[in-house]
This record gives structure tokens, C-alpha cells and sequence, in this order.
């Protein structure tokens, strides 16, 4: 047999055996008789049928009026109202005062 005779062969011979395969997945996907829900319900059951999610509750009345803001709300530090970033606006934090190095006692001559 040529070169070409044996990877024509080779070749066919996997797509065989991926035929097979796909073969043995899918029979007996499709021999099996699909589960119906019984047609009367069950003594033990709650008796809902499901019917999908529940609704989502009513939305609420909005507040009515503006009203005097809580008495422990805190106005915000900064307002953003240009295009100026937060750190331009806020104010600059004080620096620690630098530590003095630790003196070392001077040995006198005596």
C-alpha cells in the first residue's frame, strides 16, 4: 500500500469511529420515552401547577413633599458639579512633622 492509500484509510477510519460514537450518544436519547407529568395530581401535592415566576410586589407611593431633611443627615464634604476630580477638590492633608533622628551620645575625651 502507498503512502496516500494509508492516510486515506487512517482518516476514513476515524470518521468511522467518530460515527460510532456520536452513534452510541445520541440512541438512546432517542429511544427513551419522554416522562409526562401525570394527568391527575398527586393526594400528597400542594395542588399549584407552577404557572412561572411570581410577580413583583406593587411599587409604593413616592414620599410626598421635600420635607426638612433627617436630623442626622451629614451634607457631603465636596459637591461635584464641574469636571474637576475629587482629589482637586478636596483639601490637602497636613504632612506629619518629620521625626528627628535619635542622638547618639558624644563620648568626651577624659
Amino acid at each position: 500500500m502507498s503512502g496516500d492509500a494509508q492516510l486515506l484509510l487512517m482518516i476514513a477510519g476515524m470518521h468511522l469511529l467518530g460515527l460510532v460514537c456520536a452513534a452510541v450518544l445520541i440512541i438512546p436519547a432517542l429511544r427513551a420515552s419522554p416522562e409526562f407529568p401525570p394527568n391527575r395530581p398527586d393526594p400528597g401535592s400542594d395542588g399549584g401547577g407552577g404557572g412561572g415566576p411570581e410577580r413583583p410586589p406593587a411599587p409604593q407611593d413616592p414620599p410626598r413633599g421635600g420635607g426638612i431633611p433627617m436630623s442626622d443627615a451629614e451634607p457631603a464634604r465636596v459637591r461635584l458639579r464641574d469636571h474637576r476630580k475629587l482629589t482637586e477638590r478636596l483639601p490637602k492633608r497636613e504632612r506629619r512633622p518629620a521625626r528627628e533622628p535619635e542622638r547618639t551620645p558624644v563620648r568626651t575625651g577624659s
